[in-house]
C-alpha cells in the first residue's frame, strides 16, 4: 500500500455569520516595474483568500477587500487601496480532496475551499522604510491555541500583512516577496505524525528562512470589516499556554527553517491558528519579511502507518531498540527486517524489537505494518553502528586572568573525529562556544562553569560530554603588616602567606636578603615601599605591599605627673614612634605592653616605660600618678516634721567646702546643721568638694518628710436627756484625746459615750 503522509488546513463549521468562512490568507504582492513618476515603483498587491465550500458564512463574490498601505516604522496609513476579484464564474475556483481515496483511514473527512483571489496595481515613492500592507477582518472562532472564550464575546479577528522593503534595505535592485504554494486539501489527525510542505516560491531567488511567528488580532463583532485604521496596531492573539506564535500547535510540532516543511505529532482535534512566517535575504542582507495566516483543523481520525526515521546512529553498542513512531491505534501485525545481508534470521514481529548486530556496517531497516481490514503500510530507515565513540575533553586549570586551554580526548574507534561543538558554560556571554578541536577561552570571573563538548565522527556518531571546570581566584596574599618602622642599621623580616601554592618575588631587589622566598630579609637606610607579587603557577598573579620607615632614634613622651581620685582610672596618653613598650610595675595597669594603658592605682605609683623598636633602638620615660581619696559627706538619717514646725539638719564632712540645695526652708544654708522649716516634703542634697587634688565633689540626701495639719472635728452642739449616754463622734486624726472626761467611758477613742446630768463643753 502506498505510505500515506496525512495532513490539513480547514476550519471547523461554526454557524456563525461574521468572517468565519475564511479560514486562510495571504497578501502578497509582486513587481511590474518602475513608476510613471520619478523614484517611484509599480506593484501588483494580490490576497488569496480560503473559504470552505459549506460554509453558512458570507460568499467571497461580496467580499470587500480594502487595504491599507502604512509608511514604516511608524506605521502610518500612507493610502488606501480597493482590491477587485479575479473570477468571473458565479463561484470561485475550489479545491478538494476525493473522499475514499484514503481506504485505511477511519472518520473519513471531506475537505472542500474556495479559492478567492483579489488584486489591484499601485504605484509607491521610494523612502527608506518602505511599507506595510495590511487587511483586518473578523472573526476567528472556537480556537483551541486561543483565549477565544466565552463566544462569541471574546471572539478574536485576523491582520493580514507583508512588507516592502525601502531604500534602507534594499538600496538597489527590485523584489517581488515569495509566494506559498497551495496545500490546503490533506487531512491531519489528532496524536498521529504529519508532515505540511509550507514551501515558498521566489522568482527573485532570494533564500528564504521560514518559522513560526506571532499570529495578529483583527476586528470586532461591531466592525467586522473596518476600514484601514490611520495608524496600524499588530496586536498578538492571546495564545492560551503552552501554545505560543512561535509554538502554535505544542513543542511535538516544528517548523524546518530552511525547507518551510511543518512535521511532528499533532495535538488534540481542534482548531489552530498558524502563522508562517519567511524572511527574505539577499547575498547575506535581511531584505523583507512575508507571512501566510491560517487555521489548521485537527481531526478525530486515525489510520495504519509505518514511520521510522530518516537515519539513527548507534555508536554505544552493538545493540539497538526499535519502534514504529506511528500512534497508530488500529495496527494488528508487525514485520521488521534489520537489514543484515546473507541473515534471513534478522526479522522480528514483535512491536518494539531490540537486535543485536554482529558488526559494524550501515544496514537498511524496513518495517511493514498491517491494520484492520487487511490495510498495510511500510518504511524504512537506515541506521549506522559503529559502536566505540566517547567524547571526552580535558584542561588545564587556571584563573580568569588568563585563558584556559581545552584539550580534546574523544575516543571513535570507527572513523574519524570531524566537528566539535563548544559551549564553555559562560552565563554572562553568548558567544562563549567553538568549532576548534582544542580551544582556548578567557572567563570574565573565577568561580566553577559547565562545559559541554559534542563532537560527531565521519561515521555519523555524535556524542555529549559535560565537565565541571574551575576557575581559579588571583590568589590572596596575607600580610602581617602593612606598615612598619626601623631604626637606621637595623635588618627586619618581611613576610607573605597566599591561599594557593605560589611563588613569590620582592621589588624593590636593593637592601634584602633574597627577593624569592616569602619571609626575606631587609635593612633599608631609608624608607622604603616593598612590592611582592605571587603567582600561582595557573596564570593568576597578585601583588600587595609593605611600607618600612626608618629612624635614627626612638621619640617617647608619656605625659606630666598627674593626680586622680582613688578608684578613678586614667588613660595614659603615650607619644612615641615605638613599636614595642614595656610598662612597670604592673599594679593598676591594664596592660604592660600597650601604648596606652589604663592605670587605675590605689595609692600614689610612678609608672616606668620603655619604648623600643629593636633590642637596639629603645627609650624610656616616667609618670607619677599621685591618688587623692574621695570627700566624706553624711546628711543625716531622713526624718519627717509636721506642716509648720521646725527640723535641725546635723551634716557631717571631710572636705574643704559644701553647699546645700535647694536653700529654701533653710535658716542657714551655710551652716552644717542648719534649721529646716520646708512646706513640702523636701529632699536636701549637700555637695563636698576637695582642693587636695580629687576635683570630682560628692553628694548626700536626707529627705525631710512634711506631715499636713490635722483638719479636727467633734461634731455639733447637741442636748441630751440627763442621764441618758450620747456617743461622740470625731474625725480627722489617727489620735484622739477627749476632755474633761466626766461621765466619758473612754477619752481616748474617736467616738466614746458620754452620760452627764448637767451641760458640758467637750
Amino acid at each position: 500500500m502506498k505510505r500515506l503522509i496525512l495532513f490539513c488546513l480547514t476550519v471547523l463549521i461554526s454557524g456563525n455569520l461574521f468572517a468565519s468562512h475564511i479560514s486562510g490568507g495571504e497578501l502578497y504582492y509582486e513587481y511590474l516595474g518602475t513608476g510613471s513618476t520619478p523614484n517611484s515603483d509599480k506593484f501588483k498587491v494580490t490576497i488569496r483568500l480560503f473559504r470552505e465550500c459549506t460554509s453558512p458564512g458570507q460568499i467571497l463574490n461580496t467580499e470587500s477587500v480594502v487595504i491599507g498601505i502604512y509608511n514604516n516604522p511608524t506605521l502610518e496609513l500612507f493610502q488606501t487601496l480597493p482590491l477587485n476579484k479575479q473570477w468571473t464564474t458565479t463561484d470561485p475556483p475550489s479545491i478538494k480532496n476525493t473522499p475514499g481515496v484514503i481506504p485505511c483511514l477511519t472518520n473519513q473527512i471531506d475537505l472542500c475551499y474556495q479559492v478567492g483571489i483579489f488584486s489591484n496595481t499601485v504605484e509607491l515613492p521610494r523612502t527608506p522604510g518602505g511599507y506595510t500592507l495590511s487587511w483586518i477582518r473578523f472573526s476567528r472562532q472556537l480556537i483551541a491555541n486561543v483565549a477565544d472564550s466565552p463566544y462569541p464575546g471574546n471572539a478574536v479577528g485576523a491582520t493580514f500583512i507583508t512588507t516592502i522593503p525601502g531604500s534602507n534595505q534594499l538600496p538597489t535592485g527590485t523584489n517581488s516577496c515569495p509566494q506559498f504554494g497551495i496545500n490546503d486539501t490533506a487531512i491531519v489527525c489528532s496524536n498521529k505524525n504529519f508532515k505540511l510542505n509550507f514551501q515558498a516560491s521566489d522568482e527573485d531567488n532570494d533564500s528564504l528562512a521560514y518559522s513560526f511567528t506571532t499570529a495578529y488580532n483583527g476586528g470586532d463583532g461591531t466592525t467586522p470589516d473596518p476600514a484601514p485604521p490611520p495608524f496600524l496596531s499588530l496586536t498578538p492573539l492571546p495564545f492560551v499556554p503552552p501554545f505560543s506564535g512561535t509554538s502554535p500547535l505544542g513543542a511535538d510540532v516544528t517548523i524546518n527553517s530552511s525547507t518551510g516543511i511543518i512535521s511532528g505529532i499533532a495535538p488534540a482535534a481542534g482548531k489552530y491558528v498558524v502563522n508562517v512566517s519567511v524572511k527574505e535575504y539577499r547575498n547575506g542582507v535581511f531584505l523583507s519579511e512575508h507571512r501566510k495566516d491560517f487555521i489548521l483543523s485537527i481531526g478525530n481520525c486515525d489510520f495504519t502507518a509505518a514511520v521510522l526515521p530518516e537515519q539513527t546512529v548507534q555508536c554505544n553498542t552493538f545493540s539497538a531498540f526499535f519502534e514504529n513512531n506511528s500512534t497508530s491505534s488500529n495496527i494488528t501485525q508487525y514485520h521488521w527486517d534489520f537489514g543484515v545481508p546473507s541473515i534471513q534470521t534478522d526479522t522480528s514481529s514483535q512491536p518494539t524489537p531490540t537486535y543485536v548486530y554482529p558488526d559494524t556496517g550501515t544496514f537498511i531497516v524496513k518495517l511493514k505494518v498491517i491494520g484492520l481490514a487487511g490495510c498495510q503500510d511500510s518504511s524504512s530507515t537506515r541506521i549506522l553502528v559503529y559502536p566505540g565513540f566517547k567524547a571526552n575533553f580535558g584542561y588545564i586549570p587556571g584563573c580568569f586572568q588568563t585563558p584556559l586551554q581545552f584539550t580534546d580526548s574523544t575516543i571513535s574507534k570507527y572513523g574519524n573525529v570531524n566537528s566539535w561543538h563548544w559551549n564553555f558554560g559562560d552565563l554572562t556571554s553568548t558567544t562563549d562556544t567553538s568549532i576548534l578541536q582544542n580551544p582556548s577561552y578567557l572567563y570574565p570571573a573565577a568561580g566553577t562553569d559547565t562545559v559541554m563538548l559534542i563532537a560527531t565522527s565521519t561515521k555519523g556518531c555524535i556524542d555529549t560530554s559535560f565537565k565541571q571546570v574551575v576557575v581559579s581566584e588571583k590568589p590572596i596574599i596575607t600580610l602581617p603588616f602593612r606598615d612598619t618602622l626601623i631604626c637606621a642599621g637595623d635588618t627586619l623580616q618581611l613576610s607573605s602567606s597566599t591561599s594557593v601554592a605560589s611563588g613569590f618575588s620582592w621589588l624593590p631587589n636593593s637592601y634584602i636578603s633574597n627577593p624569592g622566598i616569602y619571609n626575606p630579609l631587609v635593612y633599608p637606610l631609608a624608607p622604603t615601599t616593598y612590592f611582592v607579587t605571587v603567582d600561582n603557577h595557573k596564570g593568576c598573579t597578585n601583588t600587595d605591599s609593605i611600607r618600612v620607615n626608618v629612624t635614627d632614634h626612638v621619640t617617647l613622651n608619656i605625659g606630666k605627673d598627674t593626680t586622680i581620685c582613688q578608684t578613678d582610672a586614667i588613660q595614659l596618653n603615650t607619644v612615641s614612634n615605638a613599636l614595642y613598650y614595656i610598662w612597670s610595675p604592673a599594679t593598676g595597669l591594664s596592660d604592660t605592653s600597650a601604648k596606652y594603658p589604663v592605670a587605675t592605682p590605689l595609692t600614689n605609683t610612678t609608672y616606668h616605660v620603655v619604648a623600643s623598636i629593636s633590642k637596639k633602638c629603645f627609650a624610656s620615660d616616667d609618670i607619677r600618678v599621685n591618688v587623692v581619696p574621695y570627700p566624706l559627706v553624711h546628711a543625716g538619717n531622713d526624718t519627717s516634721v509636721c506642716f509648720g514646725k521646725t527640723v535641725q539638719l546635723n551634716a557631717s564632712i571631710t572636705g574643704t567646702s559644701y553647699t546645700w540645695s535647694p536653700t529654701t526652708g533653710l535658716n542657714n544654708p551655710a551652716s552644717l546643721t542648719p534649721l529646716a522649716t520646708p512646706a513640702s516634703t523636701t529632699a536636701y542634697v549637700i555637695t563636698v568638694t576637695d582642693n587636695r587634688g580629687c576635683p570630682k565633689p560628692v553628694s548626700d540626701t536626707i529627705i525631710v518628710s512634711v506631715i499636713p495639719p490635722v483638719q479636727a472635728f467633734a461634731g455639733d452642739d447637741t442636748t441630751i436627756v440627763a442621764f441618758q449616754p450620747l456617743q461622740l463622734n470625731a474625725t480627722g486624726g489617727a489620735i484622739y484625746s477627749w476632755s474633761p472626761t466626766t461621765g466619758m467611758n473612754n477619752p481616748n477613742i474617736s467616738n466614746p459615750v458620754v452620760t452627764l446630768g448637767a451641760s458640758i463643753d467637750t
